[in-house]
């Protein structure tokens, strides 16, 4: 089953309306023609050559990403870097470029935070900074309650768990037992006062600097725990909206890891 590109597009933007995105990103198609037929579409967290590769191999003129590979203006296609080399390869083998980043982190239903929510089970789940009163499932973050308080050392071995995580960073312990729970997944450390106000025992979050940590003040307890590792299930995550939507439809979820920190 074929699919016109514009209608991919059009029902991905349904899902997560590209104006909800932040005013730095770069989301909805980066490259293709909007009347191509696609055949079929391999869903990734970020769009490099490796993935562009592996959809060549798969027979899939579609690329959808969370991270949009071009992020700032590019002024050469030398081949030199790995945003033009992906380009470049996308572009030679009629594959489209589309991504859903920061619009799909700003919406609660089907959006990347709801699904973190969802793995560590917990309830009454929340948008942690509402873009405005009016619209309170559009925002930054998520805030949720656990279904029964969990001690802190199993919350930790819980994380590394369920998000594979190799190495988990977070400030001193100062609350025993965890109820409530704040998430943002990719760089959230603009929300730890959201969190703090919003009385959560802990935020989960990813690419939290050595000073930011400090913003704990021993009101909660951070936990970093990796950028990959928190929005890897957004690949999941895509496959199952596209799926439901087009269930005859050739979607993939990338084997391919491109996560580029190792851990030693």
């Amino acid at each position: 089953m074929n699919i016109p590109l514009n209608e991919v597009c059009h029902f991905l933007e349904e899902v997560a309306p590209l104006h909800l995105q932040e005013t730095y990103d770069n989301a909805g198609l980066i490259c293709g023609n909007p009347n191509w037929d696609i055949k079929g579409a391999l869903i990734s967290l970020d769009a490099t050559e490796e993935v562009i590769d592996e959809a060549i191999q798969m027979n899939c003129n579609l690329v959808i990403s969370h991270h949009p590979i071009v992020f700032k203006g590019l002024k050469s296609f030398q081949g030199l870097h790995y945003v033009e080399r992906a380009i470049i390869k996308a572009i030679k083998n009629d594959i489209a470029l589309y991504s859903i980043h920061t619009n799909l982190d700003n919406v609660l239903y089907n959006g990347v935070n709801q699904k973190i929510a969802d793995i560590l089970g917990l309830t009454n789940v929340q948008i942690l900074s509402p873009k405005s009163s009016a619209e309170p499932k559009i925002g930054s973050g998520v805030i949720g309650d656990l279904k029964s308080s969990l001690p802190i050392q199993d919350l930790l071995e819980l994380l590394k768990i369920k998000f594979n995580g190799s190495s988990i960073r977070h400030t001193r312990i100062t609350k025993n037992h965890i109820q409530k729970i704040a998430i943002c997944g990719g760089s959230g450390s603009f929300l730890i006062p959201y969190s703090i106000r919003s009385a959560a025992d802990v935020y989960i979050t990813s690419d939290i600097k050595y000073h930011e940590f400090f913003e704990a003040n021993d009101q909660l307890i951070l936990i970093d725990i990796g950028h990959f590792e928190s929005e890897q299930f957004t690949i999941q995550l895509l496959f199952d909206l596209i799926s439901k939507k087009y269930p005859n439809f050739a979607a993939h979820c990338t084997k391919t890891n491109t996560n580029p920190v190792q851990y030693f």
